[in-house]
């Protein structure tokens, strides 16, 4: 469903290129993504890229109307990637890819846990740019992983229409989080256990979802989003799926130690993605949650979730999490 998304907003950001070529981009800058860290190492990650400059801004409406949300989350869209742009950081340096990503990888030190902010600088720039990454504590007893639409956030991905409409239309004031889903991972974070979040919304989200998460004081988390590859040359080279189960192979190399929790929801394969996540990771996944969106499991849903079962895997299914908070 997401990819949906993030094709008709690009197409409309290519739609305005045409009726105004004219217009030009901004500078280049950094748009930085939660890093993580490995046994050894510090990953951090983002993207550089230029932005189309803003109009003067008129007086802010105290609610804004449809319009000027769906304006906003185009123009979220409405980017150039910029290419072979030199990163450095702390004597180490990487070069940004066809698409303006990079990750850079640091020593990391053992003594610190818990977040950390770098400057680094790109290219000549003498304003160094703030990557932060999340450093793993060795105090941690398990690890979560969550999905985000209808698992956190109120999207009803399991509808095109009501999906594109939710996503397009709203902004970050207006997403309804879930108050039993920040009670949950506040709950299995207990102040020291590292919580990631997969999804396959497009990582021209990440800024928007991290704002999201604020407002509604979910725990941060590095985030594992979707290359959507939107391009003149370049169409979708991954599904909603293979995309999770990578996601989640990385989180997992990264954290040998550590157990993990996976949650998610009924109506997007999740329950197949966890299911081959416990096949593929054996002893590693202690338990899985489910949010139950709609009203009834289909077909398809409740296969994998008698097979997550068949591997003797915990698994908790509900509508809330209310029960499993109260446990």
């Amino acid at each position: 469903m997401i990819r949906h998304i993030a094709e008709f907003a690009g197409a409309c950001g290519r739609g305005l290129n045409t009726i105004r070529p004219k217009r030009t981009f901004g500078p280049a800058e950094v748009d930085p993504y939660f890093g993580y860290t490995t046994e050894n190492e510090i990953v951090l990650r983002g993207r550089i890229l230029s932005r189309r400059p803003n109009k003067p801004s008129k007086p802010a409406k105290e609610t804004p109307s449809t319009w000027s949300n769906f304006k906003a989350m185009v123009a979220l869209f409405n980017t150039r990637e910029l290419d072979n742009i030199h990163i450095r950081c702390e004597g180490e340096e990487t070069y940004t890819d066809e698409e303006g990503y990079f990750d850079l990888k640091l020593p990391r030190p053992a003594e610190i846990t818990g977040w950390a902010s770098f400057e680094c600088y790109f290219n000549h720039q003498d304003t160094p740019a703030q990557l932060t990454a999340l450093l793993t504590s060795s105090e941690a007893e398990y690890g979560v992983i969550s999905d985000i639409d209808d698992t956190l956030i109120k999207t009803e991905a399991w509808s095109l229409l009501r999906n594109l409409w939710n996503s397009m239309t709203g902004n970050a004031e207006s997403r309804l989080v879930f108050s039993d889903a920040v009670d949950l991972i506040g709950k299995l974070h207990d102040s020291v256990n590292p919580v990631f979040y997969v999804s396959s919304s497009p990582w021209n989200l990440h800024a928007f979802l991290s704002e999201i998460f604020e407002r509604a004081g979910l725990i941060q988390g590095p985030k594992f989003l979707r290359d959507l590859g939107i391009s003149k040359t370049k169409r979708m080279r991954d599904s909603h799926g293979n995309h999770k189960g990578r996601s989640i192979d990385t989180v997992l190399m990264a954290n040998p130690d550590l157990t993990f929790i996976l949650i998610g929801d009924t109506g997007q394969q999740d329950a197949h993605v966890y299911h081959d996540a416990i096949l593929r990771h054996p002893e590693r996944i202690r338990q899985v949650i489910l949010r139950t969106p709609q009203a009834s499991l289909d077909r398809s849903d409740t296969l994998w979730i008698n097979k997550i079962m068949e591997t003797g895997t915990p698994i908790y299914i509900g509508e809330t999490y209310g029960p499993f908070l109260s446990a």
